[in-house]
């Protein structure tokens, strides 16, 4: 949503001029989404702690992993959109109170209290469903319904959630946007199995046989540095990906180059047709030397001969070394 289209079409939202002002502000800050996108997925990431669990899906987390993503949701979204704290809730945008909540389910906000009849940034994302919603809602206490959750002491909480025949009064400011992909839940059962089982039973680095799996069953998509960390589970993780003993060169044998962000790295994948891997993405493919069969598919020059995608039933032949890897620096 821009901030030129109308909100609605609830009644009693266009006639709410503070819920009105927080949704230019917030569209102001982030038109796009983008910024809200990104501290989903680093939140969920974060609980997941891949590094030291090897876990990467929501599913695996304890119920009070699960109950804190709601606290760094606020939290993150407080720093990253640049917002003040308030003073009852947890936000002043336009010096309006402003509460936020998030949910793994949709409409599933639990609303306190304190913030009936006030203004809540309401939060919603689905890893498996790789979707994410943000919306406003005046928490209208004629029109929310008590949770009727109990506590093991038997005390009621107190909180409130939104009816289903009121479910129109949110206000999307962005709805079911895509989630950025999290790779390894998504892949499939048999792919995923032989990646994780790759150098089971063996003591040595059985993260470098993991990660050489995945880059040689999941080749042409954007490989972030989490599934890495995830599958390596060590603190230099991304020693696994380079040359010097990392998948690049043990992969090299098979036809199998990877390209990380490098910006020489970036223009091979270019040409070459593949995504092109973004801050911290890797890409691999399969390549061999251009043939006359392959007269009309792209190709990139290395070590002074023209290299193209492998088709299924072109032989394995060694990958050329890829170009050297320095990053980009600003002129002054």
């Amino acid at each position: 949503m821009t901030l030129f289209e109308h909100p609605g079409p609830a009644p009693g939202v266009y006639d709410d001029p503070e819920l009105m002002l927080v949704r230019q502000r917030l569209l102001s800050l982030d038109p796009r989404g983008e910024t809200v996108a990104r501290v989903l997925r680093e939140t969920i990431d974060r609980l997941l702690d891949g590094e030291h669990t090897g876990r990467f899906d929501w599913d695996d987390l304890h119920k009070t992993e699960k109950t804190h993503a709601g606290t760094l949701v606020e939290i993150n979204l407080l720093r990253e959109l640049g917002l003040d704290s308030g003073e009852d809730l947890d936000y002043l945008i336009e010096g309006i109170e402003v509460d936020c909540k998030f949910s793994q389910k949709l409409y599933g906000w639990m609303i306190p209290p304190e913030a009936l009849d006030e203004i809540c940034l309401v939060v919603w994302a689905d890893d498996h469903q790789g979707l994410w919603s943000a919306g406003l809602l005046r928490a209208n206490r004629a029109k929310l319904t008590t949770s009727g959750t109990v506590t093991k002491k038997g005390n009621r909480d107190g909180k409130f959630q939104l009816t289903k025949q009121h479910r129109s009064l949110v206000t999307w400011l962005w709805h079911e946007e895509r989630l950025e992909e999290n790779l390894l839940l998504h892949l499939d059962t048999e792919t995923r199995d032989a990646i994780l089982n790759a150098g089971a039973g063996s003591k040595r680095s059985p993260g470098q046989a993991k990660i050489n799996e995945l880059f040689r069953r999941v080749q042409g998509r954007r490989i972030s540095r989490t599934v890495i960390r995830t599958l390596a589970m060590q603190k230099d993780y991304m020693k696994r990906v380079r040359y010097n003993g990392g998948a690049r060169e043990k992969l090299r044998k098979e036809g199998i180059l990877i390209c990380g962000d490098y910006p020489n790295h970036q223009a091979v994948a270019e040409q070459l047709g593949l995504p092109v891997p973004q801050e911290g993405e890797s890409v691999s493919i399969r390549v061999v030397e251009a043939k006359p069969h392959h007269e009309e598919e792209p190709r990139v020059r290395l070590e002074g001969r023209h290299w193209v995608k492998a088709r299924p039933d072109d032989p394995r032949e060694p990958a050329p070394l890829l170009p050297e890897t320095k990053k980009a620096t600003t002129q002054h």
